[in-house]
């Protein structure tokens, strides 16, 4: 999977996903975008994105805990850090994709790769 948090503005395109004020500190939204599932997280006042699918078997991730910084898929206990995507406990060993964020006039927009 790719850290696309990586990639400059000018090669991503922003989707507006939410207003800010919707997804207070310590939720999470659930999203689509271009057939892709992401998951949306608050955390202490910073927004993050990161694909909801487990690299480890292919399930939904973005119900498991939140552990500092990290996701816990609730099937098999794999987890990453939201941050970056980076797969941090196995039996997963590759990473999920990470989203840039932004906020513009109150809206969180991810971006996606042109």
């Amino acid at each position: 999977m790719f850290n696309y948090r990586k990639k400059s503005p000018q090669e991503v395109e922003f989707y507006e996903v939410a207003d800010q004020a919707d997804l207070s500190n310590g939720e999470r939204l659930f999203i689509e975008i271009d057939g892709k599932p992401i998951v949306v997280f608050n955390i202490a006042g910073n927004i993050y994105a990161v694909g909801d699918v487990c690299t480890h078997d292919d399930g939904p991730l973005g119900d498991g805990d939140l552990e500092d910084h990290n996701i816990v898929c609730p099937r098999h206990g794999a987890a990453f850090d939201v941050r970056t995507g980076k797969a941090v406990q196995m039996p997963a060993v590759v990473d999920i994709p990470a989203y840039p964020v932004r906020v513009l006039d109150g809206k969180i927009e991810i971006g996606l790769p042109k």
